[in-house]
């Protein structure tokens, strides 16, 4: 009996297909990371980017990051999706090693949504991307070798790559699988996020629980205890990991003095600057400078990457 599979296979795109990436919406690749295991080790810590929406991979191992102000854990599989100004920290180390790609996107005008803003902000962060995996894998380790090699047209290249990108972290959020559906109770929420709009706005002055309390109109053990139910974190260890997140990115993004991105986020001297990035992200913030980004020559915004030791 004959096979029915046909010998040649025909696939027509509709003809009413129109791209989403259009008129003002035209989105812009701004960078592209790959994070080894073991150079998670030494994480970005809480931060935000104003300007831009973040598309990580997670390709190996789980941790607990917290993302905007809730902790939650992710795993292999998984796709999380940063809108624009939502604070993350990825929480790694010694026996905590994630493996992933980053990829940064600016110039986004998707309808109905804020600029940079790929999926509405209520529809959550983390979404397993099942069948997707693979090809969400493969593009972001072409988009990365491209850059990183130089290769010619490697920008022209990777724009392409990063619509079918999008197109596919669209289709993975449309499944219906996130990872945040189910509602989540409200707590005495509306203190806890009031008071991290107040850090995430001050984080660069000198507070204390004492100022804090006194701006907020509360008592600094209620201010505390309220913040730690609801982030996870103490008010001033969510302040320093503010700050030394702010501090990567000033560094990987900028050529600013060390001396200068400690003043910039909240640190009178370099010394104490020095000891207290140490001890968050596991190197010197010079070493961190000097590891993240691969030199490929003329490029003006070199694709980023942590390399291994």
């Amino acid at each position: 009996m004959e096979s029915q599979n046909p010998l040649n296979v025909q696939c027509f795109v509709k003809k009413d297909f129109q791209s989403v990436f259009m008129g003002e919406n035209i989105p812009k690749l701004l960078y592209v990371s790959k994070i080894s295991p073991r150079a998670s080790r030494h994480p970005r810590v809480m931060h935000a980017h104003p300007d831009l929406v973040e598309i990580v991979l997670i390709c190996s191992g789980s941790s607990e990051y917290l993302i905007h102000n809730k902790k939650k854990i992710i795993k292999s599989g998984d796709m999380l999706i940063y809108n624009a100004d939502v604070v993350h920290d990825e929480i790694s180390g010694l026996g905590i090693e994630v493996g992933s790609y980053c990829v940064a996107i600016g110039g986004l005008h998707m309808p109905g949504l804020r600029e940079n803003a790929l999926i509405p902000d209520d529809a959550g962060y983390i979404f397993p991307t099942g069948e997707h995996f693979e090809d969400m894998r493969t593009i972001c380790e072409m988009m990365f070798h491209s850059l990183s090699t130089g290769e010619v047209r490697a920008e022209a290249f990777c724009h392409s790559l990063m619509h079918a990108l999008l197109v596919k972290a669209l289709t993975v959020v449309g499944g219906k699988d996130a990872a945040e559906q189910e509602p989540e109770i409200e707590e005495p929420h509306i203190l806890g996020v009031r008071i991290k709009s107040y850090i995430d706005e001050h984080y660069m002055e000198p507070l204390t629980l004492q100022s804090m309390g006194e701006a907020l109109h509360i008592s600094p053990y209620y201010l505390s205890h309220v913040f730690k139910r609801v982030c996870g974190y103490s008010p001033i260890q969510y302040l320093l990991r503010r700050r030394i997140g702010e501090a990567q990115t000033l560094l990987i993004t900028t050529d600013l003095p060390i001396t200068t991105i400690a003043g910039m986020v909240g640190y009178d001297t370099q010394s104490y600057f020095n000891l207290q990035f140490t001890n968050n992200v596991g190197m010197p913030p010079k070493k961190y400078r000097q590891n993240y980004v691969v030199d490929v020559g003329d490029r003006n915004k070199p694709v980023k990457k942590k390399k291994k030791k």
